[in-house]
């Protein structure tokens, strides 16, 4: 894997880059070949003085993803590499399960004995909702949400037609998704 570590105010010493390639290097353990990807990690330091690790490593059927704030750079960088394997192995587990059913796979993953025996129960769905989405436009669905309590709410644009959902991000703001 090819790192591309990059600082927003801070600079990145060779101390911190060897601990991101460390770190992050132990994923390859769960892949059959060492995959050719360029991960990409955003270390930035807040001026609360908190920081903010992102890794991104795009692999060919699967994009894995994450960020942490912490205080500590080191432990936000332990967080993320466990984050990291927590993604692998909900992937590897869906992957193995298609395999089983269909009898061949595209991206294939090392056994090991790291699985955790409770990922089949992650992906596990608990309870179903159905309502009907009312048409109304942006801001009403932001207070729709907020008035329920919700960080997400589903609802038809009154100016689209068309399926959207609000979230509430984590800095405070809100999002919007749109369907095509």
């Amino acid at each position: 894997m090819n790192y591309n570590v990059r600082g927003e105010n801070i600079e990145v010493t060779p101390a911190i880059r060897e601990y991101v390639e460390k770190k992050i290097s132990k994923l390859e353990r769960y892949f059959t070949e060492a995959p050719d990807a360029k991960v990409n990690v955003n270390l930035r330091f807040n001026p609360d003085k908190t920081s903010k690790v992102e890794v991104t490593i795009p692999l060919p059927n699967l994009v894995l993803r994450a960020e942490e704030t912490n205080q500590d750079m080191y432990a936000g960088i332990d967080l993320i590499t466990d984050k990291l394997e927590r993604q692998i192995r909900k992937h590897k587990t869906k992957v193995n399960r298609k395999f089983r059913e269909k009898g061949n796979v595209d991206f294939q993953f090392t056994t090991t004995n790291t699985a955790d025996v409770h990922d089949d129960e992650e992906l596990e769905l608990v309870r179903t909702k159905r309502f009907d989405l009312k048409p109304m436009d942006s801001e009403e669905a932001i207070l729709q949400m907020n008035m329920l309590g919700h960080n997400f709410y589903v609802f038809t644009n009154s100016e689209t037609n068309r399926t959207n959902v609000v979230y509430k991000r984590k800095d405070g703001r809100y999002g919007l998704i749109e369907a095509h």
